[in-house]
């Protein structure tokens, strides 16, 4: 596979005003952000809610300005495109190629407008078509998503909220792009809508040959759907490794605290805790010293304290991890029959 998109020591701050003395409060959201997206993948991003997951979703895609670093786009062999560094009217062409499917589909559908026209609002944005070309490539779009003909003209409210979100999935699949950013795109969803979304994402990919990045806090549709798995605490990338991997066997205590926290269904491969979650998710104005997620880890010393670990490879392998102790800790994977891949179960349930 070829590198499709690449972020580089990304760093984004937000300002929250004045405090007691009139000095201006920053809040640090994402910190020295690395990692790499490879074409015809589906890069999971993970992490509890204020982790930063969607913060870098919208840092990718130039909906924000990062405070530092930048995004790289590498549209094909040899030709490298730096979205960060480009303006408003700059970036514009390439939204066509990286496109967003947002979380909940009832609020990013504007009311006011029928399907048709929401489908068909970036080709008229962008100029691709028009008229009898669009009319056909927007229904086109929207039958491959499973929404028929005859519902173009209808209003968002008139569907439930997995035909929305097959909607939202049209509207960013009609410019036909090569990167979509999967933003909790399930998570409003009961189960069965949600594995039939999943199951179309799926086919979608395999059809356009499409790259996703799918940011979830749930660790059962990951393990579903990703190639790769990208944990984020506070911020921070704390582990990025082959979901299969990460899966059997973590690398970094938090990653094993939510892996521990993963519904399974057959109770004979059910793991008892470790124990009980030590402390609460710090303030990000606030951030501990040393590691990021020493204030809550059982397996903390004094090192992790004062030292922040760097981001690397475990034992020459694909799997990275920002700990001080990752060759060494015996970290319990998902499930503890080890003769059957997480991948395996993630189908089975």
């Amino acid at each position: 596979m070829s590198r499709l998109l690449s972020v580089e020591n990304l760093s984004k701050q937000f300002t929250l005003g004045s405090g007691l003395w009139g000095k201006e409060r920053r809040l640090d959201a994402l910190t020295e952000i690395n990692l790499e997206v490879e074409a015809g993948e589906t890069l999971a991003i993970v992490g509890e809610s204020g982790c930063g997951k969607t913060t870098l979703g919208r840092c990718i895609i130039a909906a924000q300005p990062v405070t530092e670093g930048r995004v790289v786009y590498h549209p094909k062999a040899g030709q490298s495109v730096e979205l960060t560094a480009l303006s408003k009217r700059e970036i514009k062409p390439w939204r066509q190629d990286i496109r967003m499917i947002f979380q909940d589909p009832m609020s990013s559908l504007n009311p006011n407008m029928r399907v048709f026209d929401i489908v068909a609002e970036p080709l008229r944005i962008h100029k691709i078509c028009k008229r009898r070309e669009l009319e056909e490539r927007v229904i086109s779009t929207l039958e491959k998503v499973g929404i028929p003909a005859e519902a173009v003209g209808r209003f968002p409210h008139a569907f439930s909220g997995g035909q929305r979100q097959r909607i939202g999935i049209a509207r960013a699949l009609v410019l036909d792009p090569k990167l979509v950013i999967a933003d909790e795109a399930v998570s409003a969803l009961d189960v069965s809508i949600q594995a039939q979304v999943l199951n179309l994402l799926e086919d979608l990919k395999a059809e356009f040959g499409l790259t996703y990045i799918f940011i979830s806090h749930d660790l059962g549709v990951v393990n579903y759907i990703a190639d790769r798995v990208v944990v984020m605490y506070l911020g921070h990338v704390v582990e990025n490794a082959p979901t299969e991997m990460l899966f059997e066997r973590p690398r970094h205590p938090y990653t094993e605290l939510l892996l521990e926290a993963l519904p399974i269904a057959d109770p004979t491969r059910r793991k008892p805790r470790k124990s009980e979650v030590r402390g609460e998710i710090p303030y990000l104005g606030n951030r501990p010293t040393g590691c990021p997620f020493h204030t809550r880890c059982r397996y903390a010393q004094e090192i992790c304290r004062s030292d922040k670990p760097a981001l690397r490879s475990i034992n020459g392998t694909a799997q990275q991890a920002a700990c001080h102790f990752a060759e060494t800790l015996d970290l319990k994977g998902a499930y503890e029959d080890a003769g059957h891949s997480a991948r395996e179960m993630a189908h089975a349930q």
